[in-house]
């Protein structure tokens, strides 16, 4: 089969089409034809070898962690699920190439398309693990930095959803479409702390930061300490006393098959940023390592 492979750590430019074996599943596993893949900001950290002490990586390796695709191959003792069924959910081997093996799936609503059913896995489980590890209810104000990204959008959706109001930061393009989302948008960068006292005058119960882009001394600052701070991707949190969210992964068929009923429905929204073919994923990992994608970016493959 053809599949995204990388042989070493590095660039973009490590990234090359190789024909390999189809995977066989084992028990458990179900084989997808894949039909999408998402790309997450995640591949290209663990491409660069950044998170080698994290995440080990054997070579060569097909990235990706989240897939969309038609079983067509069952291993000993699965259950629920047959061949021919439309599903998405979390790769075990990669989901950058034509083949992949899966273990925990959800049914994909005939009403779903395959770049939408895919940005659901890998942006839902970790918007909907973040707000449990902060404890979001109703009433409170939850600031979310980075909203316009893949988790940032289910983030919004799944707070205000709960009964919470939702500050969103993010570049001058994306306010109305976080208005749109529910959120009280504002800009980040400079003058921020202000900007959100003016919105929040009796301050913000809590901070979800999924751009990783040094608003943590800012979040402190509203705070007026760590405590109910999260980050998803600034590295220096525990410099700061802040929470990193690199905990184990919730991986529940029931949610995400929740998710994809509610997003075929229009009850959730999902935004997919590009799509692009599986030979230029190297193209899309490019993007997605510059960050401010709203969305997901997506490969599809015929």
């Amino acid at each position: 089969m053809k599949a995204i492979v990388f042989d070493r750590f590095g660039g973009t430019e490590v990234l090359h089409e190789a024909d390999i074996e189809i995977p066989q599943p084992g028990p458990g596993q179900v084989r997808i034809r894949v039909r999408a893949a998402g790309v997450n900001a995640l591949d290209g950290k663990i491409r660069s070898g950044a998170l080698a002490a994290v995440f080990p990586t054997p070579l060569p390796a097909v990235p990706g962690l989240e897939v969309a695709g038609v079983v067509d191959a069952l291993g000993p003792g699965v259950r629920d699920v047959n061949v021919g069924d439309e599903v998405l959910g979390w790769s075990d081997t990669g989901s950058y190439a034509e083949y992949a093996l899966a273990t925990t799936v959800a049914p994909k609503p005939a009403d779903l398309g395959w770049e939408q059913a895919v940005t659901l896995p890998v942006a839902g489980e970790t918007a909907e693990r973040a707000l449990n590890l902060l404890d979001v209810a109703a009433g409170e104000t939850l600031l979310i930095h980075g909203a316009a990204g893949g988790v940032g959008t289910l983030a919004v959706q799944l707070a205000t959803g709960r009964g919470a109001r939702v500050i969103a930061t993010a570049g001058p393009g994306n306010q109305e479409y976080l208005t749109a989302l529910g959120a009280t948008a504002t800009h980040y960068g400079e003058g921020l702390v202000d900007r959100v006292r003016d919105l929040a005058p009796h301050g913000v119960d809590a901070v979800l930061d999924a751009a990783g882009k040094g608003a943590l001394e800012d979040s402190i600052a509203l705070r007026g300490g760590t405590e109910r701070i999260i980050t998803l991707a600034d590295f220096r949190a525990h410099q700061l006393g802040v929470t990193f969210a690199d905990g184990p992964q919730q991986r529940s068929a029931e949610r995400l098959s929740a998710l994809a009923q509610d997003a075929a429905t229009g009850k959730l929204v999902t935004a997919v940023a590009a799509t692009y073919p599986l030979g230029r994923a190297a193209a899309a990992q490019e993007i997605s390592d510059r960050g401010h994608v709203r969305g997901k970016l997506v490969l599809t493959v015929d």
